[in-house]
Order: C-alpha cells, then sequence, then structure tokens
C-alpha cells in the first residue's frame, strides 16, 4: 500500500483515487466490450479527482494487456509497469499532456534547477505561475504527436488540463481533431465548467460527470495527505470543503479554519458586533490576492451553511446577493477591496 505522505502528489504521480468507482467502471467496461470512445470528458467541480482520474485511465489503456481483458476488474496498474515510469517521467512517446505552459521566468527557474542537479517539490511547482491560457500554438504540437505513429501500434493518448483554459482559436484547433480523431488516438479532457465548453465539443465526447465527495471521504483523503492534523480539524475541515479535497487542502494549508471561525464569531455576534474586530478580520483578508480570494471563499460558504440552518433564508439570500454583485464591482472599479468586505460583513451581522 502507498505510504502516507505530508506533500500532496500531482495528478500524474498519484495512484490512489477515491469516490469514483462508478466513472472508472463504465470506462473499464467500454474498453471491455472493445467500444472505447475516442474522446471523454471529464467534469466536475475543482478539486475533485478529475485529473487523477484522466492519468489512472491514461496509465491503464497503455499498460492494460488487450489479450486478457476478463482479467482486469479495475482500471488499477502497477508503478512499476514501464509505461507508468515513462509516464512519470514525462518520456512516453505515444502519451501528451496539454495544459497552460510555465510562464519564461518559471520556466528559466525550472531550467536552473535540472542544471544544477536539484529537483522542485510537488509544492513548489504547483505555486509557480502559467500562462493565462492554452494557445493555438500549443494545440498545433498535438497535431505534429498525432501525425506520428504509435510506437507499438497502440494508443496515442492525448490529455488535455484542462480545456477550459483554452482561448477561442486553440478551442476551435482542438474541435477539429475532434471531429476526423486520428485512428487509436484517445483524447482526455478535463473540464471544471463543461457548459461553458464549446456545444459542438461537448456533443463529441462521452461523458464522465464526476460528483463532489462524501465528507466522510474527504476527511479520509485528510488523513492520508495530512496525518498531522487533529481529527477535530479534519471533521470540520471536511464539513465546509464542498466535497473537494483540493479545496480541503488548500483550506489546511492556508489556516482558514483558523479564519472561518473568525468570520463566524463576527457574524454570530449579530447586531453586537465590534468594529475592531471586523477590521482587524478585513486588513488581514486583504494582505494578499490569494488571502483575498480565499475570504471571499469564506464568505459565501459561511452564507451557504448559515441559510441551509435558518427558519427564513431569505435575508442571507438577499446577502448572498448583494455581496456577488459588491465582489464583482470592487474587482472591475478597482474598488477599495477592505472597505468593500466590510459593508459585506456588517450586512452579514445584521442578520443575526
Amino acid at each position: 500500500m502507498e505510504q502516507e505522505t505530508s506533500e500532496t502528489p500531482l495528478p500524474r504521480d498519484n495512484f490512489f483515487l477515491l469516490g469514483h468507482e462508478e466513472a472508472e467502471k463504465l470506462f473499464l467496461d467500454a474498453w471491455k466490450k472493445g467500444s472505447l470512445h475516442n474522446s471523454w470528458l471529464i467534469s466536475g467541480i475543482r478539486g475533485i479527482g478529475k485529473a487523477t482520474l484522466a492519468y489512472r485511465l491514461a496509465r491503464f489503456i497503455l499498460s492494460a494487456d488487450t489479450s486478457a481483458k476478463e482479467k482486469y476488474t479495475s482500471l488499477e496498474i502497477s508503478p512499476s509497469a514501464p509505461a507508468v515510469r515513462l509516464m512519470s517521467n514525462n518520456a512516453h512517446p505515444d502519451f501528451k499532456v496539454l495544459e497552460r505552459d510555465f510562464t519564461e521566468q518559471e520556466r528559466k527557474k525550472i531550467m536552473k534547477a535540472i542544471k544544477d542537479g536539484e529537483r522542485l517539490s510537488n509544492d513548489e511547482l504547483k505555486e509557480m505561475k502559467k500562462s493565462a491560457f492554452i494557445r493555438v500554438d500549443d494545440v498545433r504540437t498535438v497535431n505534429d504527436f498525432l501525425s506520428r505513429r504509435s510506437s507499438q501500434d497502440g494508443w496515442r493518448i492525448v490529455l488535455i488540463d484542462s480545456v477550459d483554459d483554452m482561448n477561442t482559436a486553440s478551442a476551435n484547433a482542438i474541435l477539429k481533431i475532434l471531429e476526423e480523431p486520428p485512428y487509436k488516438t484517445l483524447m482526455l479532457l478535463v473540464s471544471h465548467n463543461p457548459e461553458r465548453l464549446l456545444p459542438t465539443i461537448r456533443s463529441r465526447c462521452t461523458k464522465l460527470s464526476l460528483h463532489p465527495l462524501a465528507e466522510n471521504q474527504v476527511a479520509s483523503l485528510l488523513r492520508r495527505y495530512r496525518p498531522s492534523l487533529p481529527e477535530t480539524q479534519i471533521k470540520k475541515i471536511a464539513a465546509i470543503s464542498s466535497g473537494s479535497i483540493g479545496k480541503a487542502l488548500n483550506y489546511v494549508d492556508n489556516d482558514a479554519l483558523k479564519r472561518y471561525d473568525q468570520l463566524s464569531g463576527i457574524a454570530f455576534s449579530g447586531k453586537n458586533f465590534k468594529i475592531n474586530d471586523i477590521t482587524d478580520f478585513c486588513a488581514a483578508a486583504v494582505s494578499g490576492e490569494e488571502s483575498y480570494a480565499l475570504t471571499q471563499e469564506l464568505v459565501f460558504k459561511f452564507l451557504s451553511e448559515a441559510a441551509k440552518a435558518a427558519a427564513d433564508p431569505s435575508g442571507l439570500a438577499a446577502v448572498w446577493e448583494s455581496a456577488v454583485r459588491t465582489f464583482a464591482q470592487t474587482d472591475s472599479l478597482n474598488m477599495d477591496k477592505r472597505q468593500a468586505l466590510m459593508n459585506i460583513i456588517v450586512s452579514i451581522c445584521k442578520q443575526f
């Protein structure tokens, strides 16, 4: 069994997937029947394992013995399989990943690390900045890849993580591939917002719609990836993570539970709130872009949970709508974030 680690594995290195057995079975059954569609759209909210599943599907197709299909009851493949080792090193000739590239500055850091014989951790790689979108020039590399024969006359696999990151030109370029896919080509498209994709892209894919994880599944994964986290915090984080282990890990790593408890304490003080508590909270919240984005998320999470428990949620619903408008206007008009957040929190307090 894989050992627990405090460093969250990247999807390409993660062999542990929880909560998506139904999607795995659908794909495996299609493969066994010889009716595997060439294009699959893997969708769902962020942080539930879509990319991890996509890599799992790819590993299976590039490793499984097609002459003994009856022996496979899952998509589990040994980490020591040759194809798996090649994929982990980005060296498999029949597997290509299309994603936003690192910025020029970040690429220089990576090249320097390689030159110095250093290995950047998964967490360091996750923090590095990437370009705004997948460009049409990036898609052209897929055409080059698919123009070559596979190494063993097998499948060639393209994993796009995520197709949401494409601009109009690159999306249209991918659509052309989906319309006329080369023989034995498997396209795996990861999407957080499938409704925003071109309808023609959606229509050409078999859908694997993944559901949010159950609360106990998020808790189980937190124990796995953050083994030193106290059980009381595990349960609290799992309860507010909306079924996303990615979100839960982000909460843990950014001390979001403390911030959520502070917000709850201020809100539940009702009309007796202390203005100093609100100003201190908001000053810390706007100290950086990530901190501000996380606080916005926690505000909406609090409103959602409070509305569920309220006898009459109409007032909280109105605050929610107002908060959506306020945050949007603040961003678009470059208004004072601290003041906007203070106004929202005061309006929340007035509901208790």
